[in-house]
């Protein structure tokens, strides 16, 4: 294994480790972000351009932000808790051991499986994004209203007390 590689991966799992013991919304997704972009890295490394770039688009400049503003329009006035970690962090930690240990017996164990030769890609990112912007375009703009209007629809729910009586200015 290379060390840029090794480097990449200890951030990305540093990162997504840092997302789920954090107690702090914001300190998770911080954390999120930070392994969502060594992903990011990882698929870029790997020479997957077109799967790097849209993890980087869709996740961390859509999803991450759409979090943040969640978080930030649901926060309440009251203090934080000063207990920067969770209380079942134990079960968190058995439970990512056993997810890791399925996960690398079924990588030693299905490795034969696999072809020796990767095939070559017939698409490269220009035709995707030629498909994208001329034989897709429909649902390119019907899934960006459906996602404007979630985000509408976020909003106001977030401006409403629990009685249904809305906060925002007068």
């Amino acid at each position: 294994m290379t060390l840029v590689f090794l480097i990449l991966a200890a951030i990305t799992i540093l990162g997504l480790g840092a997302a789920m013991s954090l107690r702090n919304p914001v300190h998770c997704v911080v954390g999120l972000t930070i392994g969502f972009l060594g992903l990011a890295a990882l698929y870029l490394q790997l020479g997957a351009q077109f799967v790097g770039l849209t993890q980087v688009l869709v996740y961390v400049g859509a999803v991450a932000i759409l979090i943040i503003f969640a978080i930030m329009m649901m926060r309440s006035s009251e203090s934080p808790e000063q207990q920067p970690y969770s209380r079942s962090w134990r079960v968190g930690v058995a439970i990512a051991f056993a997810v890791y240990c399925v996960l690398g017996w079924a990588v030693h164990f299905g490795a034969h499986t696999l072809p020796t030769q990767a095939a070559t890609p017939e698409l490269s990112v220009q035709q995707i994004g030629d498909a994208l912007l001329h034989r897709f375009v429909l649902p390119l703009e019907i899934i960006a209203v459906l996602l404007t209007a979630a985000l509408i629809g976020a909003g106001v729910l977030a401006l409403q007390d629990p009685a249904g009586e809305v906060r925002g200015p007068r």
